[in-house]
């Protein structure tokens, strides 16, 4: 059986508000200061406080849970690379790096992106999705012949 996946949507997410930090730090149970109090982050050598990289690290696994199926995540592995600041507008970005098939399920491996308004990313991340035909994702499906 020959499979297509749907291409990966763009998603904004943004601008970043303090707010948005502040409740994923209480949802989180990460009080770190550096992340809602200035003068602490400053007196630690940043401008301002930042977001807590894991904030940007769910939303790019939120990202691709959309785009091929949360039922379908097998595994996700993450690296920060840059802090995100108040006032980023996150672009979220996903492409298919290599697809297997096996008699019943489609391999897929994915490169995921979080990029700040620079174009830098944040955070990259790859994943690894298995679609049966019991528990296709989103648009994903056998293609016709």
């Amino acid at each position: 059986m020959t499979w297509t996946l749907p291409p990966a949507p763009t998603w904004t997410f943004g601008p970043v508000t303090r707010t948005d930090i502040v409740r994923y730090q209480g949802a989180s149970g990460d009080f770190n200061p550096i992340h809602h109090d200035d003068a602490f982050a400053q007196r630690a050598g940043y401008p301002t406080a930042f977001s807590a990289g894991m904030f940007q690290a769910g939303l790019l696994a939120s990202y691709a849970s959309r785009w091929l199926g949360a039922r379908n995540l097998r595994s996700y592995r993450m690296r920060f690379r840059e802090q995100v600041w108040p006032g980023d507008t996150l672009d979220f970005v996903g492409s298919v790096t290599e697809v297997s098939e096996s008699v019943d399920a489609l391999h897929a491996l994915v490169a995921l992106e979080c990029r700040r308004p620079t174009g830098a990313a944040a955070i990259t991340a790859v994943a690894r999705f298995e679609m049966s035909a019991h528990s296709v994702a989103g648009d994903a499906q056998p293609a016709s012949a």
